[in-house]
């Protein structure tokens, strides 16, 4: 079913998710979409078969025309902003994808939105060595100069379906015989569930102070435990071999070369390194990764999960 189209002149309030036919803005879209909400997405291109397609209207997420990006948000009571891209390519820098965050905000505020929801990253901070948590720190301030009222949510390694690391994790895990892991202090992460990202997201929608919420599971694992994890969750033998981090990207490019698609980057094994992926806060959620792997098992890893198609 093709997506329904612009809903302007319905009633009641609209939520607008960037990124519905995506990860994360999916798993907004049907924690609303349950709470017997609206939903419009603002996505770069229609997606007709997907399973939300026909349940949300259809609005364009591009930045060539903010005036028409204004048109797109009205009605919108709140957003639910997750655009982002993962890493630069081509010529898209982080200094425009902070840009574009900011004509977003623009258009918001002049479409008449009252409440921002947006997806940052834990530990973002402009002073950080990696370029990630840097620009999302500086869409932070964005928002923050932006004058709408907002919440910041702020995910670690947030596990569901559709995410790639943990999918191509066990894809690895269940083809080779050896899976190399990073040794060396840090290496810790924090999985959230994508289910309960979203709760908090809609959640922080309905407050009307401004907040930033940082959303982590209830258990730190380091990065062996997790890949270990997964191993176990899959029935996969291969022997996980603790090496140095460069040996692990020398790997990766191989592994890129064969399939086309980047597996990881310096700076994200630099930010692993630095426990970037963890929270000092409070548990957001109580959602185990081993019950998620447990339920997913038995699809997991059985196809590659390739970024650059989903998102180039």
């Amino acid at each position: 079913n093709p997506a329904r189209p612009m809903d302007s002149n319905e009633n009641g309030a609209v939520n607008v998710v960037t990124g519905v036919f995506s990860y994360t803005g999916g798993y907004i879209a049907r924690e609303l979409l349950a709470r017997g909400e609206r939903v419009r997405t603002l996505s770069r291109r229609p997606e007709p078969g997907h399973p939300l397609a026909a349940e949300v209207a259809l609005g364009t997420l591009q930045f060539d025309d903010e005036a028409a990006l204004a048109r797109d948000l009205e009605g919108a009571v709140t957003l639910y902003n997750t655009y982002w891209i993962r890493f630069p390519r081509g010529a898209v820098t982080w200094e425009d994808v902070v840009g574009n965050t900011r004509m977003l905000l623009r258009a918001a505020r002049a479409a008449g939105v009252t409440r921002v929801v947006q997806f940052s990253v834990a530990n973002a901070s402009e002073t950080s060595p990696y370029g990630y948590f840097r620009a999302k720190a500086r869409a932070e301030r964005a928002l923050r100069e932006s004058g709408i009222s907002y919440a910041v949510v702020r995910p670690t390694l947030i596990f569901g379906r559709g995410e790639f690391l943990l999918e191509n994790i066990a894809w690895a895990l269940r083809r080779f015989p050896f899976f190399l892991v990073p040794g060396g202090e840090g290496f810790r992460v924090q999985p959230v569930s994508a289910t309960e990202v979203a709760r908090l997201a809609v959640e922080l929608a309905g407050r009307r102070d401004d907040v930033v919420a940082d959303a982590a599971g209830p258990v730190v694992y380091t990065l062996s435990e997790l890949v270990g994890a997964v191993r176990g969750a899959v029935g996969a033998t291969s022997r996980l071999v603790r090496c140095p981090a460069g040996l692990v990207l020398a790997a990766a490019r191989l592994g890129e070369l064969a399939l086309g698609d980047v597996l990881v980057t310096r700076e994200e094994l630099g930010a692993l390194r630095s426990n970037l992926l963890t929270s000092n806060a409070p548990a957001a959620g109580t959602d185990r990764l081993e019950d998620w792997l447990a339920v997913q098992a038995e699809r997991l890893g059985r196809a590659f999960a390739s970024e650059r198609r989903r998102n180039w």
